[in-house]
């Protein structure tokens, strides 16, 4: 994986592009990207989909983590 990102980083040098690493210990997948609740129960990658006890959304977890994963890439400062 990192040559992948290795890879990918000289080629957003290239076209002007940029490219942002989201820390690999970022809680994408026990995050409800609705209201931002922490589930702790999702870690358990046989969770598959779940409800925020909070705000009573349901998600599926891979693409719940998608949106996760773009919202904290976007709030991370270019750098």
């Amino acid at each position: 994986f990192a040559d992948f990102v290795k890879k990918l980083k000289y080629l957003a040098s290239r076209t002007g592009a940029s490219v942002v690493e989201v820390d690999k210990f970022y809680p994408s997948s026990q995050l409800c990207s609705h209201c931002g609740y922490r589930n702790k129960e999702t870690k358990d990658l046989k969770v598959r989909s779940w409800i925020c006890p909070s705000c009573n959304t349901k998600h599926n977890r891979d693409t719940n983590a998608a949106i996760n994963i773009k919202t904290e890439g976007e709030r991370i400062p270019l750098g």
